[in-house]
C-alpha cells in the first residue's frame, strides 16, 4: 500500500501565543506512524492533539471531491492563540501492510 509522508506546519498565529510556538514550528508523520520533532524543538501536545484524528485520512489518497483532499488547515483548541496548523504531504512511500498492526 501507499501513503503519504506528512509534515504539519504552524501555518499562522492570529492570537497570541501562549505555548512558545512560532510559525514555521512542525513536527513530521512518517513510514504510517513515526511522529518526528526536530532536535532542540517541541510542538504543544494540544495542538498535536487536534490535527491527529485528521492524519490518517490524510496519509492516505482520496477521491478528488472528498473535502479532505481539498483542505488542509486545523486550528488549535486554545481561543487566545487562534494558531492555525497546515498539513502539507511531502512524499509517498510503499509500505507492507503485513509489517504494519
Amino acid at each position: 500500500m501507499e501513503l503519504y509522508d506528512l509534515k504539519i506546519v504552524v501555518d499562522r498565529i492570529e492570537g497570541r501565543s501562549v505555548c512558545g510556538m512560532k510559525v514555521g514550528d512542525y513536527f513530521e508523520l512518517t513510514n504510517s506512524a513515526e511522529l518526528r520533532i526536530p532536535e532542540g524543538k517541541h510542538f504543544c501536545i494540544y495542538a498535536i492533539q487536534a490535527v491527529t484524528p485528521l492524519l490518517p485520512a490524510k496519509q492516505r489518497q482520496l477521491p478528488e471531491g472528498d473535502w479532505l483532499e481539498k483542505d488542509s488547515f486545523v486550528c488549535c483548541p486554545d481561543p487566545e492563540e487562534r494558531l492555525i496548523m497546515r498539513i502539507e504531504r511531502t512524499r509517498k512511500v510503499s509500505l507492507k501492510s503485513s509489517d504494519l498492526t
